[in-house]
C-alpha cells in the first residue's frame, strides 16, 4: 500500500487514504469510545440487539465494525471500525447520539504505513 497525503480523488472528509492494489482505496478507521447514557444503562440487557443493529446500520452506510470490546476503567465499550470517510463515520456517531443509549468520542486512526510515512515526511 502506499499512502497519499494529498489526493486529488478523495471525498469530502478524507484528509488522507491508502492506495492499495490496482489503485482502489482502503476504509479510514476509527476508534469508538463509548459510554453508557443513563438510559442505556437503565436498558442494558438491551444493548447486545442494539450492537447489532449498529453493525447493520454502518454496513449499510458502507461502514464495519473490525472489533468491539466491554471495557472496564474510563469507557464502557470501545469499537474499532471502519468507513469510507469522515462524513459517514460522523453521520453514523450522530445516529448513535440521537438513539440516546451512549455517549461517542471518536479518534481518526492512522495505521502503521501511514504513521511512518507521515513522520518520515517531517524531514
Amino acid at each position: 500500500m502506499h499512502f497519499l497525503g494529498d489526493n486529488p480523488d478523495a471525498r469530502p472528509g478524507e484528509a488522507a487514504v491508502l492506495r492499495g492494489p490496482g489503485g482502489r482505496y482502503a476504509m479510514t478507521s476509527y476508534i469508538v469510545l463509548m459510554n453508557w447514557t443513563e438510559q442505556g444503562a437503565r436498558n442494558v440487557r438491551e444493548s447486545p440487539k442494539r450492537l447489532d443493529a449498529a453493525r447493520k446500520q454502518l454496513g449499510d452506510m458502507g461502514g464495519s465494525f473490525k472489533a468491539f470490546y466491554l471495557t472496564m476503567g474510563e469507557h464502557d465499550m470501545v469499537a474499532v471500525v471502519e468507513a469510507p470517510d469522515d462524513a459517514v463515520l460522523a453521520r453514523f456517531s450522530l445516529m448513535l447520539a440521537a438513539a440516546g443509549n451512549v455517549r461517542t468520542r471518536t479518534l481518526k486512526a492512522f495505521p502503521e504505513l501511514a504513521y511512518r510515512e507521515i513522520v518520515t515526511s517531517l524531514g
